[in-house]
């Protein structure tokens, strides 16, 4: 499974890219967080779509390490919506 980057029928905000890494195991959610964050300037932040249980352990992780900021960790069904920001926005 390919992750999508905002695939139609996931929520999306204003300035958020959606990244739908569902299907995908550890490291490779935190690695597209990592690659699309490091990669757009005007964005706000990304939607992270995962079903690793290790991505709960993994973004706030990441999060604290590179700055950035967790606003939101949301179950829903089998998968969780991990909403991160830039710092400072």
């Amino acid at each position: 499974m390919k992750p999508i980057l905002s695939p139609a029928g996931l929520p999306v905000k204003d300035g958020f890219v959606v990244i739908d890494a569902r299907g995908h195991r550890c490291p490779v959610p935190t690695l597209k967080l990592r690659r699309q964050m490091e990669q757009a300037d005007n964005q706000i932040g990304v939607i992270l779509w995962a079903n690793d249980p290790m991505a709960q352990i993994d973004v706030p992780h990441f999060c604290n390490q590179n700055n950035y900021v967790l606003l939101s960790t949301e179950a829903v069904d089998e998968d969780w919506v991990f909403t991160i920001a830039r710092a400072g926005r």
